[in-house]
């Protein structure tokens, strides 16, 4: 018996053995998802995860960060980082004023107050309107210099005043009007959104403009910061067919690298299908052409199809989502490049958040932005082995400007995707990822693959609080592909 039991016991001991070998073989067997190895993920940009609607500070203005803000301008002046935003306020009526905001890292907001309590008298009698918009905010002859808008909601009854200080934060000297329309004039342009563009000869330019008649670009003169020629509109770069099809915001850079000047504008209804577009020139008064070498002055039925999209309204899963994904900022400091937006949460369409997006640039000169509001990462080299694993990835289609769900995708080693044999991926630079999706339903004289040119980054996942990598780029049409990476729990 004793010889018996040995030899059972014997056995058993071998038969685990056994089945512990092939678990381990199969566990070591099976892809690392979790594989971040190398990779240096930004802090967390809180805390405890920032809710989207908050309205605990509706009155308490210290603690509104990055709420209520719409219609951003951005500066950088010595170690700080302004914004100017319009009077925005939900669940109350704004106080007149356009709000400033600050922070040191892009990251961190606090409130400071407004500039002005009430709109001047010549901008109320011009317009009947009695708060501001859209801002722009420039330094210039060793001062500051602030413009804003005042206008008669859906008419051109519009006004774009000046004003200037030797303090970012103020006290500010209004200067007057800069340029102003009104139903029945000799004008196209309506006065409103202007930004202000240094060209690469330091000469100030001018640009603005919305629904009405489009966007226009007007020389500044550089001794008083109003036009050069008061009486001139300036050049049209920017059209579409007419009313139905929105237009704002318009905003412009300059990249030395590429030697292009990028034109960003806002495309239809600022609650729901707000969206950015982006065209580029080598003259800053234009012409503007996108991806696919379409004028940005078009009045056709085509004017649909105009601009690149770099942000729409979004969701990634474990949460509602964002829309009104408009009316963006651009700022270049120390070689970065930022894009900023407004974003309206889905749980509550009038509460606007102010987005903050990392730009990085394609191999042939595009503009993209991070799929995640920025908590100060920066590029990477990358391993296929971070690669590898579980992703959500959204599509910005040109034609589609409705909220767009993420949908999944597993990327598997040797350049497989799960379930999938006519699509690949393949590492092609120290984070350029080259994603093929394989197309079923693409037309007969179409691809049937869409390759994407992708930039693989490190972000913060604001949706599940904890760091990821994040893609994004364009296909061959210019169409652009966010991706986020899953962490296995």
């Amino acid at each position: 018996m004793k010889r018996k039991t040995k030899l059972i016991l014997f056995s058993l001991g071998v038969f685990i053995i056994l089945i512990s070998a092939v678990l381990v073989g199969f566990k070591l067997m099976q892809p690392k998802f979790n594989d971040f190895s190398g990779i240096k993920f930004p802090s967390p940009p809180a805390r405890e995860p920032i809710q989207n609607v908050n309205t605990d500070i509706l009155y308490k203005e210290k603690e509104w960060t990055t709420n209520f803000t719409h219609d951003g301008a951005i500066i950088k002046t010595a170690d700080w980082y302004y914004v100017f935003s319009t009077d925005y306020m939900v669940g109350a009526p704004p106080t007149p004023g356009i709000q400033i905001r600050k922070t040191k890292d892009l990251i961190h907001w606090e409130f400071v107050g407004r500039v002005f309590d009430h709109v001047s008298t010549e901008g109320l009698e011009w317009t009947k309107g009695n708060t501001f918009w859209a801002p722009a905010v420039i330094e210039m002859n060793n001062k500051f210099y602030l413009y804003y808008s005042v206008s008669e909601v859906g008419k051109r009854n519009s006004y774009i005043g000046m004003a200037t200080s030797a303090s970012i934060e103020g006290p500010w000297e209004d200067k007057g009007v800069v340029f102003k329309s009104q139903e029945g004039d000799n004008y196209t342009v309506n006065a409103i959104d202007p930004d202000i563009i240094f060209d690469k000869q330091g000469q100030p330019w001018m640009v603005y403009g919305s629904y009405f008649g489009g966007i226009f670009i007007s020389k500044i003169d550089k001794n008083t910061g109003k036009l050069e020629n008061p009486a001139d509109e300036g050049t049209l770069i920017a059209q579409r067919k007419n009313m139905s099809f929105g237009i704002e915001g318009p905003e412009i850079m300059y990249n030395p690298d590429t030697d292009y000047y990028y034109l960003t504008v806002s495309y239809e209804w600022l609650e729901d299908t707000y969206n950015v577009r982006t065209a580029r020139s080598k003259s800053i008064t234009g012409p503007y052409f996108d991806y696919n070498e379409k004028d940005m002055v078009d009045s056709t039925d085509e004017s649909f199809n105009t601009g690149t999209k770099l942000v729409g309204s979004y969701a990634f899963d474990n949460d509602n989502g964002w829309q009104g994904t408009g009316h963006n900022g651009l700022l270049e400091a120390d070689g970065e490049y930022f894009l900023i937006h407004n974003a309206r949460a889905v749980e509550d369409i009038y509460w606007s958040h102010l987005h903050v997006r990392k730009i990085v640039w394609t191999e042939d000169g595009w503009p993209v932005v991070s799929p995640e509001r920025f908590a100060g990462e920066t590029e990477q080299k990358v391993s296929e082995e971070n690669i590898i694993g579980n992703w959500e990835h959204i599509l910005l289609p040109r034609y589609d400007d409705s909220l767009q769900a993420s949908k999944q995708i597993q990327l598997l080693k040797n350049g497989r995707i799960m379930d999938d044999e006519k699509s690949s991926w393949k590492l092609t630079g120290e984070n350029l990822l080259k994603l093929s999706i394989y197309n079923p339903d693409a037309a007969p004289d179409s691809y049937s693959n869409s390759t994407y040119n992708l930039k693989v980054i490190p972000a913060w996942d604001w949706e599940n609080w904890n760091g990821t990598l994040v893609f994004t780029g364009m296909d061959q049409d210019g169409t652009v592909l966010w991706g986020k990476k899953q962490l296995e729990k």
